[in-house]
């Protein structure tokens, strides 16, 4: 058996935060008793980051999602938001009486049943390579497959405003592109995942990380894995689901979303961030802030992201996700 060298230990360290003594019992009754408490819709997210990274614009997904679902749950996995200074991140709306909740998720017991549990004894034991991309957004990506087929439910990043009620909304994954000729998808996004428990296109997700895992491509254990395998089954019986258009969650892309945070300065950006306001508050469920991206621009005062943190927020400082 080959043994992990000091630079993987080192990225294998993030996996210790999610085992330990009676974690999978005391992770299964929180959730348990949790979600079954006359939820509206069953909301998840992950936090793998240090809790002062939870900023204004993570906090702004929560309450956006409390605005249009005042009687959901909200459950994020996170080692370090289950403490007191998570508790103190979450006051104001367990002060309003919005159920939220951070819970540290016991990954073994979350991936017992599936691929996914060799893929990571196999990552432990430095059978497979972590690679460059860092693991704990490829935990991400397989922590929420995992906690949506054992539990059902909706998964959302923490930089998607929620713009109406998703309710109605059963077994759904997000294009993120079209071809512009056929209307077709080309790829879809893994920031939004609606998906019934033990749904068989979560499991072969699973089986499509841990068969095909590759960490040094961004996006490869992720949106490209979601499009590969939903490409693969689209139209084979026992695997129900829909592939919504761009405008449901990802409607501005990741190169002009700065055009919301500013206010615009030609007709041609106006006409353009009005078309899109219209489009969102139309057909649009969410809206993908792209992080990675935005989180460099400030709101300016006017601009369409004023605009939609005034109209989706309960604590609504319009700082928020500068």
């Amino acid at each position: 058996m080959q043994s992990p060298n000091l630079k993987t230990k080192e990225k294998l360290q993030v996996i210790e935060t999610f085992s330990g003594d009676n974690l999978s019992e005391k992770f299964q009754k929180r959730v348990i008793e949790f979600v079954g408490d006359g939820c509206e819709v069953n909301f998840v997210m992950t936090w793998i980051s240090s809790a002062e990274f939870f900023g204004k614009r993570e906090v702004l997904a929560i309450e956006s999602v409390f605005k249009s679902h005042p009687r959901g749950c909200l459950m994020i996995l996170s080692a370090t938001l289950d403490s007191p200074q998570g508790y103190t991140i979450f006051k104001p709306f367990l002060d309003r009486g919005y159920k939220v909740l951070a819970v540290t998720p016991d990954l073994s017991f979350l991936l017992k049943g599936t691929a996914g549990k060799s893929w990571l004894e196999e990552i432990k034991t430095g059978k497979t390579d972590p690679g460059k991309i860092p693991l704990a957004q490829n935990l991400s990506n397989l922590m929420r497959l995992a906690y949506l087929y054992k539990y059902g439910g909706v998964y959302l990043d923490t930089d998607m405003i929620v713009l109406k009620s998703f309710k109605g909304l059963r077994n759904v994954i997000g294009a993120q592109t079209l071809d512009p000729s056929s209307k077709n998808w080309t790829r879809l996004n893994n920031a939004v995942l609606i998906f019934d428990k033990k749904h068989p296109l979560l499991l072969k997700f699973i089986e499509e990380f841990a068969n095909t895992f590759n960490g040094n491509i961004w996006g490869y254990n992720g949106p490209y894995l979601v499009s590969r395998v939903a490409r693969a089954v689209e139209g084979s019986s026992g695997y129900n689901f829909t592939v919504m258009r761009p405008s449901a969650f990802y409607s501005v892309n990741w190169l002009e979303i700065k055009k919301l945070f500013r206010v615009a300065k030609t007709e041609k950006d106006s006409r353009w961030v009005k078309v899109k306001l219209l489009h969102m508050r139309r057909s649009g469920y969410g809206l993908h802030l792209w992080n990675k991206f935005s989180k460099k621009y400030e709101i300016e005062q006017g601009s369409a992201m004023w605009k939609l943190v005034s109209e989706n927020c309960i604590i609504c400082d319009t700082s928020s996700a500068s």
